[in-house]
């Protein structure tokens, strides 16, 4: 078994290095305007996306349930599910592709932090087997890719707006940031909240309640409501611009530390998993 783990971090390291080159390759070919370098770098994302999966579907296989239980598996699954939806969306509508300068180095940051906890095999409670608790887990994944986006647009903003660096000219207008912000944070906001309703289902079944003012519960509550307002002064108070992008990075920051710092809370029900 021990050397079943060693290879299955190998893996994993190397798909962390691919994804590395992938990064450099991305932010050369947008930086310097090279096509070849950043055709090379979407080559690379996707190679290390089937690595990575190659690894994960391994790693599913000993563990018997995919990988939503402890702290390797949580970050090594919501890096590679954040890309792949993030490299989908970018083939539909080529004006996020920028935002690969923000998604490449996440990603890669997600899963060498997940290794450092170690890949260990935690047994899959029967509370845990629930299409409930997958729905939940999946649209937490799918919102992590959507904040990234938005997150890479607000920084793009104040940067253009502050500085005069050359290649962020060649980024779409201001405008069209501010809104492209705007808009997947509301996507954020929107499977955040489908995410919360189906833990409650999750949680009902699992426990006789819908909410327990758990940890966890409570900051991810909190997040939503902070999302809500940030939408609500630029949909109905016209906040935008430098003011919106510096509320959108609290509203993100606070998303952090919901997703992957509340469950090591001791009192969390969460962290039993995540020990």
């Amino acid at each position: 078994m021990e050397q079943t783990f060693a290879m299955i971090t190998m893996i994993h390291w190397g798909a962390v290095v691919i994804y590395v080159l992938a990064a450099i390759f991305n932010i050369t070919g947008n930086i310097f305007r090279k096509e070849r370098a950043l055709a090379a770098g979407y080559i690379f994302a996707w190679a290390g996306l089937v690595v990575h999966g190659g690894g994960l579907l391994w790693w599913w296989r000993i563990v018997g349930h995919g990988p939503y239980t402890g702290r390797f598996e949580m970050l090594s699954s919501t890096a590679w599910t954040g890309l792949f939806l993030f490299l989908i969306f970018a083939h539909f509508l080529p004006r996020i592709r920028a935002a690969s300068i923000v998604v490449l180095p996440a990603t890669f940051l997600m899963i060498a932090v997940g290794l450092f906890f170690e890949p260990q095999i935690k047994m899959l409670p029967p509370t845990l087997r629930s299409v409930w608790l997958v729905l939940h887990i999946i649209f937490y994944k799918i919102a992590v890719c959507t904040l990234l986006v938005a997150l890479a647009f607000s920084l793009f903003y104040i940067m253009r707006k502050r500085t005069q660096i050359e290649w962020l000219g060649r980024l779409p207008d201001l405008e069209t940031m501010d809104l492209l912000a705007f808009r997947f944070a509301g996507f954020s906001f929107t499977f955040w909240a489908i995410a919360m309703l189906a833990g409650s289902i999750w949680a009902y079944e699992s426990w006789g309640r819908f909410w327990g003012w758990d940890p966890i519960e409570t900051w991810s509550l909190i997040t939503w409501i902070a999302f809500g307002i940030y939408l609500h002064l630029r949909r109905f108070f016209g906040l935008k611009g430098e003011t919106a992008a510096y509320l959108y990075f609290i509203c993100f920051i606070l998303s952090v530390l919901s997703l992957f710092f509340t469950p090591l809370i001791e009192s969390s029900i969460h962290s039993e998993y995540f020990k």
